[in-house]
């Protein structure tokens, strides 16, 4: 049984950072692909970055430069390095991972991914 646990998130004043960490069990991290996405009140699930096995990133365009999406392999932990908070990052964060190893057009995307964690808050203040 696949089990994605997310830890790290917080408050933090815009200009601080936090580091995220999804500890995964059931899944080896290093064979496909793995995500954090965020969601916001009111507003949709959205890609925030993601990583595939051959070590190749993508990130949204509006974290690009702040955020820096890694793994810990023989931890089996996936982490979200996020510096510069801003408080439109607000919102509650989510590990995924995907059976597969995902085009860099679809990284961004939750249909591409299986599992889930339960998610872990960040919010940012002004």
């Amino acid at each position: 049984q696949v089990q994605l646990v997310e830890s790290g998130g917080g408050s933090v004043q815009a200009g601080g950072s936090l580091r995220l960490s999804c500890a995964a069990s059931g899944y080896t991290i290093r064979s496909y692909s793995m995500g954090w996405f965020r969601q916001a009140p009111g507003k949709e699930r959205e890609g925030v970055a993601a990583t595939t096995s051959d070590g190749s990133t993508t990130y949204a365009a509006s974290v690009k430069g702040r955020f820096t999406i890694s793994r810990d392999n023989a931890k089996n932990t996936l982490y979200l390095q996020m510096n510069s908070l801003k408080p439109e990052d607000s919102g509650m964060y989510y590990c995924a991972a995907s059976v597969k190893v995902l085009s860099w057009w679809s990284r961004l995307l939750s249909a591409g991914y299986n599992y889930w964690g339960q998610g872990t808050q960040v919010t940012v203040s002004s």
